[in-house]
This record gives structure tokens, C-alpha cells and sequence, in this order.
């Protein structure tokens, strides 16, 4: 099944079964930001799609922003927890183990942007699965890290979801 196919697919499901929205939206995060998983899902293009199936069907856009935005706190939680109880031994961990240039780029990204690497690697694809489990090996402190966490994936999911919210609508009223 094609990207594309996926996403039309979660689009329709969600038209159908809107109450799935939110739930739907905090798992497509949560895979999106849990280091192995990420890897594996390419849930901000879907998540894109169900902004922009957001603007054109009229679907309430704060459940299923407020699904997103825990999603991601939560699979970033979890990663650095990983990494915090794990330490180096993560890199051994399957599919870690297999792309060690992750874990490489997400460190020296971490040493080079310090706290600040955790909002900032929300926002791109390999350092969104590396980032939050290097930052729990080095051993940044939990509530500093939580910070930075919820901060940026209050940002990412308005980021994912609103563009086609508001696009589509703006298309659709001008058009």
C-alpha cells in the first residue's frame, strides 16, 4: 500500500468515525515520536491528511489536536525513558541497532544544541526518533527534558494538523 493510499485510507476512516479522531491522531503521534517506531511510520503525512480532511468536512479540530499533541509527549516521553534506563545499551536494541547513524546524529545534534535539541529535533524526521532517547542517555534532567517535550509538541501538532485545516478552508471560501 502506497503512502498515499495510507493516508486517503485514515482520511476516510476518520470521516466515517469522527469520535476515532483523537485517539487516532494520539497513536499516529506517539508511533511518530517513539524512537523504534518512528522509523517505521510515516504519520506526519497522514497527519497532514487529516488536516487538511479537518478543514473540508468540519471535523473539530481541538480533540484531534489535543490527540496529537499527547501522542507526542508521550512516545518522547517514553523514548527518553528508554535512553535514561538504558543508557548506551539502547544502540544493541533492534532497530536502533541497525541504524547507528542515528543515534550518532541525534548526539552530537543533542551536545551541540544542549535542551534546546529536544524542541528543535521534534521537527525533523531522523532527529525526532534519536533526540528524545540521547537526551535520556546523557541523562538531562526529567523535568527540564518534559519541558522542552511538551512545549514543542504543542508547536508540532499545531504544525501538522493546522496547515490543511486552514488551507482547504481557505480554498474552500475563496474558490
Amino acid at each position: 500500500m502506497t503512502l498515499e493510499e495510507t493516508t486517503n485510507l485514515v482520511a476516510a476512516f476518520v470521516r466515517q468515525h469522527q469520535a476515532w479522531g483523537p485517539p487516532l491522531a494520539f497513536v499516529l503521534a506517539f508511533g511518530e515520536s517513539l524512537a523504534f517506531i518512528s522509523l517505521l511510520l510515516p504519520a506526519t503525512v497522514i497527519l497532514l491528511g487529516v488536516g487538511a480532511l479537518i478543514g473540508q468536512s468540519g471535523i473539530a479540530f481541538w480533540p484531534i489536536w489535543i490527540g496529537a499533541a499527547l501522542g507526542a509527549v508521550f512516545g518522547d516521553w517514553l523514548s527518553y525513558w528508554i535512553g535514561y534506563r538504558f543508557k548506551d545499551r539502547v544502540a544493541q536494541i533492534w532497530p536502533l541497532s541497525r541504524h547507528p547513524n542515528l543515534l550518532q546524529g541525534g548526539r552530537a545534534f543533542f551536545l551541540r544544541w544542549g535542551a534546546a535539541a529536544v524542541f528543535i529535533g521534534r521537527f525533523f524526521g531522523p532527529l525526532r526518533a534519536s533526540v528524545p532517547i540521547v537526551a535520556g542517555i546523557f541523562g538531562m534532567p526529567p523535568t527540564l527534558f518534559q519541558l522542552f517535550n511538551v512545549a514543542s509538541a504543542l508547536v508540532w501538532a499545531t504544525a501538522v494538523l493546522a496547515p490543511g485545516t486552514l488551507g482547504v478552508r481557505w480554498l474552500m471560501e475563496n474558490f
